[in-house]
């Protein structure tokens, strides 16, 4: 737009109202002028045999249609060239050869027959998650992936860690923009790892091109996935189904490392899960609780309810001056730990959001966006979620 910007005032001012600038302008405007996309010419690079296995297969069919169309074209060209009417050809009058229509319905059937073997033979081995050293369920929400290790019972959720000034434009964005998330799911290197995917509110999609997975998650069914990584290293996906208003916005971190290293990680996990990083018996002061909500509310409520609290209605309603965060803080509890029957967008966050985090959100909720100088403590929180 710059461009044509300065186009205009080059060519003057008697061309702006005319038809030809209004064009031109058009056509500037779709013109990459300053961003371009990389020019990668393959699919991402891959770390698993499967995936090799695939994109050798890609490029198996892709000669073969282009072969299929030098052919068929060039037959075509080189018809209308050489048998054009201006040198002197005269079409033909004929019909029906029984023998060219064998020949060119056989062909095809053979080719497609050929391509279908090892098609068939590789989706089926992108199905087998048989025989697996270990089992991880995905669960997608709105917006962000939830794990569990079923085999030693460690869960938790994997969230966006891209700074919101960031995406806001406030700041210049990093290298992993969009890409990165606080907790990654980590794994180790040469095992097969099967992942049972799921969702809680709408269709999502596990998909790690690096390690060649993708799974739709739907809510109600379990559906599986494996793969085995035969390279450490960090590989990065997304969801991509169009799940809502922040479907960029669920990005997927798996890590492949060594077997100490995922030993070491893991124990580290185990001890950390079941024991709160807070004293769920002490009463933290307000301003307390009201630094450590700014915090969760960036994390998890600003994307739909905005900064301050201003909101989106009639869909995402404004915390400030909103009955619920003035109203009752009993009413206020309920539906951030079991959600919204009227309104479905707004989750259920008592499943995801610890005793310390939900009460420090409220408290920032009611002191910071509004002034009602009530707070709740971490163990009423825990009372209420035994009620």
């Amino acid at each position: 737009m710059t461009v044509f910007m300065t186009m205009q005032s080059t060519l003057g001012g008697s061309m702006k109202s005319s038809f030809s600038a209004r064009a031109l302008g058009m056509i500037m405007a779709f013109l990459p002028a300053v961003a371009v996309a990389e020019w990668n010419l393959n699919f991402t690079p891959v770390v698993t045999l499967l995936g090799e296995e695939i994109q050798a297969i890609h490029n198996l069919v892709m000669w073969i249609i282009v072969g299929i169309s030098i052919v068929v074209f060039g037959a075509m060209f080189w018809s209308i060239l050489k048998h054009r009417k201006s040198v002197g050809h005269k079409a033909s009058n004929f019909h029906e050869n029984t023998t060219i229509e064998i020949i060119w319905t056989v062909i095809p059937v053979i080719i497609l027959i050929a391509m279908a073997f090892p098609a068939t033979r590789l989706l089926l081995a992108t199905r087998d998650s048989s025989a697996s050293d270990m089992t991880i369920k995905a669960t997608g929400y709105q917006w962000r992936w939830g794990y569990e290790y079923l085999d030693e019972g460690v869960k938790f959720y994997s969230t966006l860690a891209t700074p919101r000034n960031q995406i806001d434009g406030g700041a210049q964005k990093g290298d992993t923009y969009l890409l990165e998330v606080d907790n990654p799911v980590v794994v180790p290197v040469g095992k097969k790892v099967r992942i049972l995917t799921t969702a809680n509110d709408v269709i999502h999609s596990w998909s790690v091109p690096g390690l060649a997975v993708k799974q739709d998650a739907i809510p109600g069914f379990i559906r599986d996935i494996a793969f085995k990584a035969e390279t450490v290293g960090t590989y990065r996906g997304q969801c991509t189904e169009l799940c809502g208003k922040e479907h960029g916005f669920m990005p997927i971190v798996v890590e492949v490392v060594s077997e100490e290293d995922y030993e070491t990680w893991m124990q580290a996990k185990l001890a950390e899960s079941g024991v709160p990083s807070f004293d769920p018996n002490a009463n933290y002061s307000v301003a307390e609780l009201v630094a450590s909500g700014e915090q969760v509310y960036a994390a998890n409520c600003i994307a739909c309810h905005q900064e301050g609290g201003v909101g989106m209605p009639p869909t995402f309603p404004a915390i400030k001056g909103g009955k619920i965060a003035t109203g009752s803080v009993e009413g206020h509890l309920d539906i951030i730990l079991n959600g919204s029957e009227k309104n479905p967008m707004m989750a259920a966050w008592g499943p995801i959001l610890s005793d310390y985090d939900i009460a420090a959100v409220i408290a920032y909720q009611r002191n910071e966006i509004n002034s009602n100088g009530d707070i709740l403590q971490p163990s009423e929180i825990s009372a209420a979620r035994a009620d």
